[in-house]
């Protein structure tokens, strides 16, 4: 069998565990919203007509902040189309996913459904059709108290406090040619720091997110950071990284693809860094990973424009939540630059969490991993060596068969997050816990299955699940193939 080593110490550590890590993501695409997180002909409905159901297991995910309206779809979005009576809300074509808006959900009732769920709100705002001055209305009218025609209008509509929305994307992806109102980096980096500059006469405490590169693979990659951040870098404190992986046929490359977010995250940080000191700034920007997932393949919109169609409904199988966790592990290892991350999305569209009418609703495969890192990791991320064989794969070169990460609790506990790339053997892994003395590994779950394609479907819910594995008298743990783990160590 091959082995490996893990070591760590509670001494070195990289960064405090942040809560936004665990950020999900809610766009008017697909059945995301209508027959994801609204159904009111749902027998678990609510007054309000948001499924019981979803929000349960939302509420279990972990999920701690929510990205919302899009997305592609918040390039053509007008925001006030979806306040007020939902008798008077106009039905809007959205060409950015060739579907039917009817805005029977807008901001007020996003909003009450994040504080059902228990998560922070993150808006985001449309830089591509308009601009300062609609940014400047949203922001009054989401966060001003009183005395003014919009947030009087807002408190009009039921919501008499303010929502008080922190967190704010200037745009998505405008460097993609899909966006509807595509930029230039000049184009877009003006923009952006104008209407962060205005926004922050309103309230300087806002956090202000700036579009990044749409994917690391764009042809101006690294080049639109540079553009934007030298525009906007007094104005902005975070830039948006955005991440999707598809087996595309290739399992051993597929099961690498953290190699890549960890190369792309360590780019856009460089990037930001040299820019700062081009300025001679004194500002740290951290990453947004605003947007990351696996995704098979993006479904073609249907022909006809409709409400809500089926897109990008992924049945995620083994395979899929060994590479969310091990995504989720890159995230964890690069806490002290990566300060928010949203995983895309959260119902139905390549989502932990898939529904169907009149069922109950369901766990995918990668709802397991972000549940239980979403639960487990606290306290500190420590750094950590990892001595391990490697292998080759087609797209990413010659990458290690192992990943982990490693966080410290206060209480003591340290728990280990270590995915197997292998597709055959199992690898045994050793954990050095000298620099903690006395803990030993009590508890050892995992992600795994013989059939690596098996998922889970409203017939068979839970027939991917986290197993309890044994636990070894020793400090060497045997980690199957292709499979995800947890691995905590207590006091003996």
């Amino acid at each position: 069998m091959r082995t490996a080593r893990l070591s760590f110490n509670p001494a070195f550590p990289l960064a405090p565990v942040r809560k936004r890590l665990f950020g999900g993501f809610v766009e008017h695409m697909g059945r995301c919203v209508y027959g994801g997180i609204y159904d009111p002909a749902h027998p678990s409905a609510d007054a309000d007509g948001f499924r019981a159901d979803v929000l349960a297991l939302v509420r279990e995910l972990g999920v701690t902040l929510v990205r919302y309206p899009g997305g592609n779809f918040v390039s053509g979005y007008r925001w006030e189309d979806g306040i007020g009576p939902r008798t008077s809300r106009p039905a809007r074509l959205d060409p950015a996913w060739h579907s039917v808006e009817t805005n029977e959900i807008g901001l007020d009732e996003f909003i009450r459904w994040a504080r059902r769920a228990g998560v922070e709100p993150m808006l985001t705002l449309n830089l591509g059709t308009r601009g300062v001055q609609d940014a400047l209305d949203l922001l009054e009218y989401a966060n001003h108290r009183r005395g003014t025609r919009l947030s009087d209008l807002r408190a009009a509509h039921g919501a008499p406090e303010p929502h008080g929305v922190r967190m704010w994307c200037l745009g998505n992806e405008m460097d993609g040619s899909w966006q509807i109102g595509h930029k230039t980096a000049e184009e877009y980096g003006r923009l952006a720091a104008e209407t962060a500059r205005a926004m922050r006469m309103i309230d300087p405490g806002l956090e202000l997110v700036a579009c990044g590169s749409s994917h690391g693979r764009m042809p101006t990659f690294g080049q639109w950071e540079s553009t934007v951040l030298d525009l906007a870098f007094e104005q902005i404190d975070h830039i948006a990284a955005h991440a999707y992986f598809a087996p595309a046929g290739d399992l051993g490359s597929f099961l690498a693809s953290a190699t890549d977010m960890d190369r792309m995250i360590s780019s856009v940080v460089a990037t930001a860094d040299a820019v700062a000191a081009r300025r001679r700034g004194r500002r740290q920007i951290t990453v947004a990973v605003d947007e990351w997932n696996v995704w098979h393949r993006p479904s073609e919109p249907p022909e006809e424009w409709t409400r809500a169609p089926r897109i990008s409904e992924d049945t995620f199988t083994v395979a899929d939540a060994v590479v969310v966790g091990d995504l989720l592990i890159t995230l964890l290892n690069h806490a002290d630059r990566v300060a928010v991350a949203c995983q895309a999305q959260l119902v139905n569209v390549l989502a932990p969490i898939r529904t169907e009418p009149d069922r109950p609703a369901w766990r995918q495969t990668i709802f397991h991993p972000f549940a239980l890192t979403a639960r487990l990791a606290r306290g500190t991320v420590l750094r950590t060596e990892l001595d391990v064989p490697e292998y080759d794969t087609a797209r990413y070169g010659r990458v290690p068969l192992l990943a982990a990460a490693a966080t410290h609790r206060g209480d003591g506990e340290v728990v280990v997050f270590v995915v197997n790339r292998h597709q055959q053997e199992p690898i045994e892994l050793t954990v050095d816990a000298s620099a903690v003395p006395g803990h030993a590994i009590a508890e050892h779950l995992a992600v795994t299955d013989p059939d690596p394609t098996a998922a889970n479907t409203w017939q068979a819910p839970e027939r991917v699940r986290p197993h309890t594995r044994p636990v070894p008298r020793g400090r060497a743990v045997e980690l199957s193939p292709i499979s995800w783990n947890v691995l905590r160590l207590r006091q003996s």
